[in-house]
């Protein structure tokens, strides 16, 4: 047991290696280390939590950090980077669960015992309910469309609006009703709970598509929220104020995923974007597009004085970033110089792309943010686009009928020639034509990712 005033001391301690990390996370460069010092913040705060009296258990906190240490170890271990998505809604949705079962508990256990909690506390319980069932199936469902088990696209229904603010005022009612009076029926509490998490279902089903990235920075947010008003709820300091620092970063991030794309947070959960196959204004009718193969693409990437990548969904579908950076490796060799356009909303979620160039050791000062790199592609001699589709479109410039109309881009279109690697030509998650396939100084370069960069490579080195 340590004594109280300590105790404080070591949160801290542990809330300022949080803020520091999170500072850190901001750079690719620096993220690792930023992960680690959060990741020390976390286990003082652990221990300090071990070693304070009125806690449950040794053995129930020492079975919990087993139990929970093998499960994230064999997930690091084994998930794939396509997967990581997936892996933090599961997270996320982890941490609403966490939240949800803590301010149930303090409830259910205040209640037995006919006391009559503060304001305060009552409300802070009830909003961690709220927003930990949220958090909760809303990460699941973001789960199962990342990981098609069900349909991808937004799922709608007539007033829908309509039927989930009536579901959210009964929340709120009822709530309310448990905080005023803390003789109210117990039932009331149950509802709460299944009304919530009936909503977090109907909150995310609409969404779907390009907007997932956005989703999964919103719930990450949630997820904090939930855990700050936990601690309220539990009078933890360190939970306070680390809860408070995720859902803040969340929100922060999210804003920045929807000023990428040119949308309001209102409209990513409110327009079900992608709801109906769209059209862009200018169809492909009539319009060709130009191959070129193997021998061709070697060429102009091996005597290009400079080369920029603009890496997508595709690339980390075929798991082909070592055979990027291989690439990469052999046009410097030859005198050139490539970089790295990174889009804010490449992929299934933020930092995506970053996190799997990243992991096979590509120089974190080649990955260029869109306004970086953008005035680039004037003076490059090959824009080589691989599996990325909606964040290249130039109909987000040219075409006020388009849906992604206003959208930024990354100017690939602006290169002296594109080659664009795609199995085939189906559409983006915006479900509209690509005028870049179309552009006369584009080469489509069919065939899987990592199959047709390593024999680019292979071609490479025979020029």
């Amino acid at each position: 047991m340590i004594a109280p005033w300590v105790e404080r001391v070591f949160y801290l301690l542990a809330a300022v290696l949080f803020i520091a990390g999170l500072k850190r996370l901001q750079s690719p460069e620096t993220a690792r280390l930023g992960n680690r010092i959060s990741a020390t913040g976390m286990l003082i705060a652990i221990v300090v939590t071990f070693l304070s009296s009125g806690t449950v258990t040794y053995g129930t906190i020492i079975a919990g950090l087993i139990t929970g240490g093998l499960i994230g170890l064999v997930m690091a271990k084994t998930v794939k980077m396509t997967s990581m998505p997936q892996m933090v809604a599961l997270l996320n949705g982890a941490g609403g669960g966490s939240s949800l079962l803590v301010a149930s508990a303090e409830f259910l256990h205040v209640e037995s015992r006919g006391i009559a909690p503060s304001v305060d506390v009552a409300i802070t319980t009830q909003l961690g309910v709220l927003i930990g069932a949220v958090t909760l199936t809303g990460s699941l469902i973001a789960f199962a469309k990342l990981q098609e088990l069900m349909t991808g696209r937004p799922i709608t229904f007539p007033a829908q609006k309509t039927f989930n603010a009536a579901i959210f005022a009964v929340i709120i009612a009822l709530a309310a009703w448990l905080v005023a009076a803390p003789t109210a029926p117990v039932w009331a509490f149950y509802v709460v709970v299944g009304l919530a998490l009936l909503l977090g279902v109907l909150l995310v089903i609409p969404i779907g598509g390009a907007d997932m990235p956005v989703v999964i920075a919103l719930l990450n947010s949630y997820s904090g929220i939930a855990a700050a008003m936990t601690g309220f709820v539990i009078r933890n300091e360190v939970l306070i104020v680390s809860g408070a620092l995720v859902g803040s970063s969340g929100i922060i991030l999210s804003q920045i995923m929807c000023k990428a794309m040119n949308r309001s947070l209102a409209n990513v959960l409110f327009g079900a974007f992608g709801a109906t196959s769209s059209a862009s204004g200018k169809s492909a009718a009539g319009l060709t597009v130009k191959e070129t193969n193997i021998e061709e693409a070697a060429l102009q990437l091996a005597y290009a004085q400079q080369v920029i990548v603009v890496p997508g969904y595709g690339l980390a579908v075929a798991q082909a970033q070592h055979q990027v950076r291989e690439l990469m490796d052999l046009i410097e060799k030859r005198g050139g110089v490539v970089k790295f356009a990174i889009h804010p909303v490449a992929g299934r979620m933020p930092g995506h792309m970053n996190v799997l160039l990243a992991e096979a050791n590509i120089p974190y000062d080649k990955l260029l943010d869109m306004d970086d790199v953008n005035p680039e592609f004037e003076r490059t001699d090959v824009a080589l686009v691989i599996g990325a589709n909606d964040v290249v479109n130039p109909a987000a410039r040219n075409d006020p009928s388009s849906p992604i109309h206003g959208m930024p881009i990354l100017n690939a279109d602006y290169a002296k020639r594109i080659i664009v690697m795609k199995r085939g030509m189906s559409a983006g998650f915006a479900g509209i034509e690509n005028e870049l396939f179309y552009d006369a100084k584009t080469q489509m370069l069919f065939g899987d990712a990592k199959g047709t960069l390593s024999k680019l490579v292979a071609e490479v080195k025979q020029v």
